[in-house]
Formats: C-alpha cells, sequence, structure tokens
C-alpha cells in the first residue's frame, strides 16, 4: 500500500437514501415529516472506486456493512430532511477518507539509558519489598 492519501471520487450517484420519521424535535409537525435520512452505499457495486480501494474499504469497515455489503449511514440530528440528508453525505466521506488513509509505519525506537535504570532501580525495590515480606528467623 503506498503512503499517499488517495483521492476519492464524486459518488453521489451510487448513493441511494430512504426517509423516516425522526424520533428526534418536531412539535406539531413532528407525525408528519420524514426527516430522518438513511444513506446507502454499497462499496462492492461501486464503479467509481478503484479495486484496491473497495478491498481496503472491505477490511477497514468490515464491522459497518451489512450482509449484502451496503454502509448503512443515519442522521435525524436536525428538523430539515436536506440538511440531514447533507449530514448523512459528509459523515460518509469522513468515514471513507479516514478508511483510506494509510496507517503511519512505526519507527523503531530504543530506551533511553536513565528510562533503562529507572525501570531496574524500581523492579529491585519491588524485589527487596517482597524479600521483607517472608519469615522471620528469631
Amino acid at each position: 500500500m503506498t503512503n499517499t492519501i488517495q483521492h476519492i471520487p464524486d459518488l453521489s450517484s451510487e448513493f441511494s437514501f430512504r426517509t423516516s420519521r425522526s424520533s428526534g424535535p418536531g412539535g406539531q409537525h413532528v407525525n408528519k415529516v420524514d426527516s430522518r435520512v438513511e444513506l446507502r452505499f454499497n462499496i462492492a457495486s461501486s464503479q467509481l472506486l478503484s479495486d484496491q480501494q473497495k478491498e481496503t474499504l472491505q477490511q477497514k469497515l468490515a464491522n459497518k456493512l451489512t450482509t449484502e455489503g451496503d454502509l448503512i449511514i443515519v442522521s435525524q440530528k436536525e428538523r430539515s430532511q436536506l440538511r440531514n440528508k447533507e449530514i448523512t453525505v459528509e459523515k460518509l466521506y469522513a468515514l471513507l477518507a479516514k478508511a483510506l488513509q494509510p496507517r503511519k509505519k512505526r519507527k523503531a525506537t530504543r530506551p533511553t539509558r536513565t528510562s533503562v535504570e529507572k525501570r531496574i532501580t524500581s523492579k529491585k525495590q519491588t524485589g527487596e519489598k517482597k524479600k521483607r515480606r517472608g519469615k522471620i528467623d528469631l
């Protein structure tokens, strides 16, 4: 895997939205309007993502995918259906960007001399403390 951030194309043509009644605020209007928005995006059937991107997303987001391979994102924060739709799209792009960001390689480092000495002295003190717990000879 390369160490460059991968470009995510405009996937809006592959989204499917479903609306339902929100459990959030709304007053008298709440029982008439479907303000909760559910965004579904199928990673495997996407034609805009590369095979490498699909594979990476399916591995990293495996616990968020349905059995059909859909990634579902829901928003019901706002009263406006349009605003909830925008929120779900923002959430999806943020999630994809985070999943496609390559992991940083770990640099091997050595402990400092002081930290090694501190560790050894604390181990010796613990050993002494445990030795003093033994039986007393009279």
